[in-house]
């Protein structure tokens, strides 16, 4: 038995959107990638999740366009980490509004709970999801950082669709 309806084929564009990105747990997976934390283990741990979870959302999210599977050398192992596409890439402002919004209107347990966007090129947080609000740049993920001090007392670079980026 299905846990949701499948929104997949409605006529409303939001609701065929939200079949993708209306799980919390399938956004927190984009956030890791977009973090260039794309490792299984790596996810699982900073995300404190079960595996069957984890794996079933990284599926999804390859079967939907959003990530895809790369292979790496673990020490002699081959493994999969999962990577943005263009299309996993595109859904950054989604991610930044979802960011912006809780920062403007949920309170924080503690310092180290915040997460602000950054654009890089004029290194200003920014209140707007897809164009600093400092110098009128439209945001992608090759121009963006996140700040989260739980991460590191620095911005993060994001990682994109060609696989640029710094892990955290």
């Amino acid at each position: 038995m299905p846990l949701r309806s499948d929104w997949s084929q409605r006529t409303c564009s939001m609701a065929r959107g939200l079949d993708i990105l209306g799980d919390p747990w399938s956004i927190l997976v984009l956030r890791e990638v977009f973090f260039g934390n794309g490792r299984f283990d790596a996810m699982r741990s900073r995300l404190e999740v079960a595996d069957s979870v984890l794996t079933k959302r990284l599926a999804g999210l390859v079967e939907s366009g959003l990530l895809e599977k790369r292979a790496y050398d673990d020490g002699g192992r081959t493994r999969q980490e999962y990577v943005l596409t263009a299309k996993g890439e595109d859904a950054l402002p989604v991610l930044n509004a979802v960011t912006i919004w809780a920062e403007k209107h949920l309170p924080a347990p503690s310092d180290q709970a915040h997460l602000y966007v950054i654009h890089s090129g004029c290194g200003k947080a920014t209140s707007s999801a897809d164009t600093c609000t400092e110098c009128g740049e439209r945001l992608t993920a090759a121009n963006t950082s996140w700040h989260s001090r739980a991460r590191s007392e620095q911005p993060i670079r994001l990682s994109t669709a060609s696989g640029k980026g710094t892990a955290a």
